[in-house]
């Protein structure tokens, strides 16, 4: 796939794990809160560099400066900005850059405020007098034109003499597993269809910061794999759509042409090469909704509308929109910078989403049912017994209910040291459901109160998921064939 760069984020304020000869206190165990005592050796990067260079690929080392340092502010008691802490970090980049041959070093610099405006101009020129190239977040540190910008924000590109790269919204751990593929796939990265001397390209990331069980569980509760298969047609192609759009394109016009297209190969490239590897994405491009709304509920999340009367005929009334996908976003909880199916969300307000989906006959079956898939990187309450989420969201299979999970975590407050376990619907059990011969409807209830969730760890997700799938050959699901 042609992924030519591995970034590599080996310093946080959870624990330095670079071995440093002049300080070996920063990869003592007393030093770090989480995974103890494990850290790189100096062969272990070498082996890293060595491995990346027999397949072509770029290795980019990240010393987070002076931000996401508070396990360096652990083991030497002094922030890396004070003149004590600026002399220590010196001395580490000296040695790191003698140890290892490497063409660039990312000094991070993002999500802190500078209180000494000579810190990163002192580091960066460190660098540069020792043979590397410099790399740093935007918006970040005051750098010169020579650091390379990393863009995580929605800020742009505003210098002109500087370059680029592109991450804005490409953290994979913020990424629903049916989203990501879409999203990565229409991006223009840089904001542009083909890279310059400035732009570029991009960088898809995963900064897993919430605490896993098994390293495996990287793999299973964020779209790694789909992601970097998404991303590399992007970036080696080229082209795209402009903004970040996170729903297809209708089918028959030219955005929901070239996705059909793209995940024809997505899923080819699954069946070939991931039956044993985690691939938590299947074909979701024939599955269409008829949407309908808005219902002013007040405040009131449980206030039943008409499409959930029993006759009432949905294939009969008429739609307010069609829309494609398996998972839909009403609203992203980052628009307007991300944008959803709803040009215009409202807040208190309920939408229903019907489609119906043909079986030849009675068979047990099983979905993907999602509300609100967790971030791997946020601290988010889990759901309250007995609901899908703290939206009273709802969904039917032919009038009948679909009970949501029984959550092993239900009612607990957020906390990044408790792992996800089952908050995620491509990592959990499918829901066994029951479909009989012919037609089976499916309805789902979507109400909100307001867009502004009770802190930025809880944000307000107004989506779903609903996709039929059976185990495939190996380890992973696939979509039911859909005619609907």
């Amino acid at each position: 796939y042609k992924l030519n760069v591995f970034h590599f984020h080996p310093t946080e304020d959870i624990a330095w794990r670079i071995a440093i000869k002049k300080y070996p206190e920063l990869t003592l165990s007393k030093n770090m809160i989480r995974d103890k005592g494990q850290f790189y050796s100096v062969k272990d990067i070498k082996d890293l560099i060595k491995y990346c260079r027999q397949r072509f690929i770029t290795f980019v080392p990240e010393i987070d400066m002076p931000g996401h340092s508070a396990a360096f502010t652990r083991t030497f008691g002094v922030d890396m900005q004070s003149e004590k802490g600026l002399a220590i970090l010196k001395n580490i980049i000296t040695e790191f850059d003698s140890t290892y041959d490497i063409p660039f070093l990312h000094i991070g610099a993002d999500e802190v405020k500078i209180t000494n405006n000579n810190f990163i101009p002192q580091m960066t020129d460190l660098i540069h007098h020792q043979g590397k190239q410099t790399i740093g977040w935007h918006p970040g540190g005051n750098y010169d034109d020579a650091t390379i910008r990393q863009l995580w924000e929605s800020k742009g590109m505003e210098n002109p003499n500087a370059r680029y790269i592109d991450s804005r919204s490409l953290y994979l751990n913020h990424m629903d597993p049916l989203e990501s593929v879409v999203s990565i796939f229409e991006r223009q990265l840089c904001d542009t269809t083909k890279g310059t001397a400035h732009k570029l390209g991009g960088e898809i990331c995963l900064w897993n910061d919430r605490r896993v069980t098994s390293e495996n569980d990287l793999l299973s509760m964020n779209p790694v794999y789909p992601s970097m298969l998404a991303f590399a047609e992007r970036s080696w192609r080229g082209g795209g759509f402009p903004g970040v759009v996170v729903n297809i394109g209708a089918p028959n016009l030219d955005r929901g042409i070239a996705f059909e297209e793209f995940e024809n190969r997505l899923i080819n490239q699954k069946h070939l090469y991931f039956k044993n590897l985690l691939f938590p994405y299947v074909r979701q491009s024939d599955i269409h909704w008829r949407f309908f709304g808005p219902f002013e509920n007040n405040g009131n999340l449980s206030t039943p509308f008409w499409p959930e009367e029993k006759n009432i005929s949905m294939l009969d009334s008429s739609p307010v929109a069609t829309i494609t996908g398996g998972t839909i976003y009403l609203r992203h909880w980052w628009f307007p910078t991300l944008t959803g199916w709803l040009s215009d969300p409202k807040e208190n307000t309920t939408w229903y989403a019907y489609t119906k989906i043909w079986k030849a006959k009675d068979t047990t079956g099983f979905m993907w049912i999602g509300f609100n898939d967790f971030s791997r990187s946020t601290a988010t309450d889990d759901p309250v017994t007995g609901t899908w989420d703290n939206r009273q969201s709802a969904i039917w299979l032919n009038g009948n209910v679909i009970a949501p999970p029984q959550w092993k975590h239900g009612d607990e407050k957020g906390n990044s040291e408790v792992p996800l376990i089952d908050e995620g619907y491509s990592y959990r059990a499918p829901t066994k459901v029951d479909f009989k011969k012919g037609w089976n409807i499916i309805l789902v209830k979507l109400p909100v109160k307001n867009f502004q969730g009770k802190d930025w760890q809880n944000p307000v997700k107004w989506m779903f998921t609903a996709v039929p799938v059976h185990k495939g050959k190996g380890i992973n699901w696939d979509a039911d064939e859909v005619k609907n």
